[in-house]
């Protein structure tokens, strides 16, 4: 069989879910044409289906090494790094698969934008996790720090007072450090609800990138997105609105100014939706 023989086979088997058999194909086309690009990232998307992250990352960087502008490549490439915990190279992965996708006119834009979305996302709860246990960390030691200046202050009140004034200077003492412990403990309670409520509601997302609209703009069918992503999609994949399907061009977007307002009072004070 030639190497095309052995792709569309492998192909054949990817459609029936049998990826094992698949990638054994795509290994013999390989070795039949070690120089075709799509053979690669046909055996990642195999290995991508079977969560082996590491080897569809090296189909993926292989497949890159022969065409730097292969969108597949970078796509898949920015997949399986999400899975593999390395978000920022993940985000530069899908990026360049969306610059590319816009560049060569091909339908991809919108499961990139979903996986670049997805691959932000789950970069911003690593730093938030890492946020946690900073926090957490930083209440310990100034508990404990309170604590130790309890102790220091109560023994030096033992040494320096009568019975009666001691426990009266130690009643002092424990009153005014609870107060402090207390004060901090509600503090980094408050911390922790206002983390607990950290969501960005769904309307004020777009409905192509899925990330927080910057130029919200109305459609005649009354439905809001963020002016870049529809733009795109007009000069991208066709002249209709891609919720309603009725004809649409970029002459009929009109600003959405009161969902802009909403959207920049919610950003005022909401800072770490920046970053979401």
């Amino acid at each position: 069989m030639s190497a095309v023989d052995l792709k569309n086979q492998g192909n054949r088997l990817f459609a029936a879910r049998k990826y094992e058999d698949a990638i054994q194909c795509y290994a013999k086309a390989i070795m039949k044409n070690p120089s075709t690009p799509t053979y690669f990232t046909n055996r990642a998307l195999c290995y991508l289906k079977l969560r082996s992250w590491e080897l569809a990352a090296q189909d993926c960087q292989r497949a890159l090494e022969l065409d730097r502008n292969l969108v597949k490549g970078h796509f898949f490439l920015g997949q399986a790094m999400v899975e593999m915990s390395m978000y920022d190279e993940a985000i530069s992965h899908l990026m360049k698969a969306h610059d590319l996708a816009k560049e060569q006119k091909l339908n991809f834009g919108d499961e990139v934008t979903s996986a670049l979305r997805h691959a932000k996302k789950r970069r911003w709860n690593m730093i938030e996790e890492k946020r946690i246990q900073q926090e957490i960390s930083l209440q310990s030691y100034i508990n404990k720090l309170i604590n130790e200046e309890r102790e220091r202050l109560t023994e030096k009140a033992k040494k320096g007072a009568g019975d009666n004034d001691y426990t009266e200077e130690v009643d002092r003492i424990e009153y005014e450090h609870d107060l402090r412990l207390k004060d901090v403990n509600e503090l980094f309670a408050q911390l922790d609800d206002r983390r607990k409520k950290r969501d960005v509601p769904d309307n004020l997302c777009g409905r192509i990138s899925f990330e927080i609209m910057r130029e919200p703009v109305i459609t005649p069918s009354g439905i809001t997105y963020d002016k870049k992503d529809i733009i795109e999609h007009l000069q991208r994949v066709g002249h209709f609105d891609p919720v309603t399907r009725t004809n649409l061009t970029q002459d009929q977007l009109i600003p959405n100014l009161a969902m802009k307002e909403v959207i920049d009072n919610f950003l005022e004070s909401n800072p770490w939706a920046e970053d979401y």
